[in-house]
Formats: structure tokens, sequence, C-alpha cells
């Protein structure tokens, strides 16, 4: 994977700093090991990143960058793949997972046709649905993340020997 690829779509150091989710990792944000763009901070950072999407918290972009920041990998990249639950994705996203975390604990499914989906209706819902849901977001956080990290580490591979390839038929060229 090239690294322009990667740097056309990356905030400036900067920008990241202003952010004031980010503001309590300050002093951290300096090191120019978040920043950089190589195989395993870029496969570090997808794994970070979609583990951390499929956490059940607020916030998830905080625990994404202190996981990066605590193992030096990309933090742009880690904080970005975050989004990939958003307001939008979640619902099917966390429904497919409870669905899964039902399916490998062999529950029942507690779907209702017609859901209130009101905060009393999940409160009292709650209880028989989260264990499976938990479940369910470790294991697609999980494999989400592992895929991620393995297909980054491979495509980086190809695209480098296939340069130093074309390199080599070009210097037997000259």
């Amino acid at each position: 994977m090239p690294r322009k690829f990667f740097q056309r779509f990356m905030p400036s150091p900067q920008a990241l700093r202003e952010q004031s989710a980010l503001r309590p990792f300050g002093r951290f944000l300096h090191s120019p090991e978040v920043w950089q763009l190589h195989r395993r901070s870029v496969s570090g950072a997808c794994f970070i990143g979609l583990f951390c999407a499929f956490m059940p918290i607020p916030f998830q972009m905080l625990p994404a960058a202190a996981i990066a920041l605590l193992t030096r990998c990309n933090l742009p990249i880690a904080v970005a793949l975050v989004w990939t639950t958003n307001p939008i994705t979640m619902p099917p996203l966390f429904f497919f997972a409870y669905k899964l975390g039902a399916w490998l604990l062999e529950t029942q499914l507690i779907v209702h046709s017609n859901p209130d989906l009101s905060l009393g209706w999940l409160s009292a819902q709650f209880g028989q649905i989260w264990k499976p849901l938990l479940l369910g977001l470790v294991v697609c956080g999980g494999l989400s993340g592992v895929t991620a990290y393995l297909l980054v580490r491979v495509a980086w591979r190809i695209h480098v020997a296939r340069r130093w390839r074309e390199r080599g038929q070009l210097r037997r060229a000259q």
C-alpha cells in the first residue's frame, strides 16, 4: 500500500492536536511514531480502529486513540476507522452482532415485530440481550480487526514486492 494513498486522507498532526476529544493525550501526540506510515503501524491501526468500533460505549475514539498511542500505531487511521460504526451503521451492525451472539450462545432471539424503542423498553429488554450482544460485538470486532490487519499486511507486502520487481526490471533495461 503506497504511503501517498494514506497521506491523501490523513489529517495533519496539528489538526488532530486541536481536536477537543484528543486533548488529554496532548503530549503523546508529539511522538513521531504515531504519525508514521509503515506496514506495522498501519495494519495495527486498522486492527485497533475496527476492534474499538464495535465497543458498545460512547466516545469510542478515546480508547482507540489510547491503544494506538500505547502500541505506537498510526493514530489518525485508528481514530478514523472507529467511525465505521456511526449513528447510521450502528443499528444494523449491532443487530447483526446480537444475532451472532445469540447463535453462538444458542439462545432464543428476542425480536419484536413492533418494538417501542423507548428507553423503558430498552432497559426492560437489556437484561436478556446483553450477553449475546456483548459476545457478538467482541467476535465481530475481533474478526473485522484481524481481517483488516491481515489484508493490510498482505496488500502492503504485495505492493512492495511489485515495486522491487519493477525497479529491478528498470535497472536491467537500462
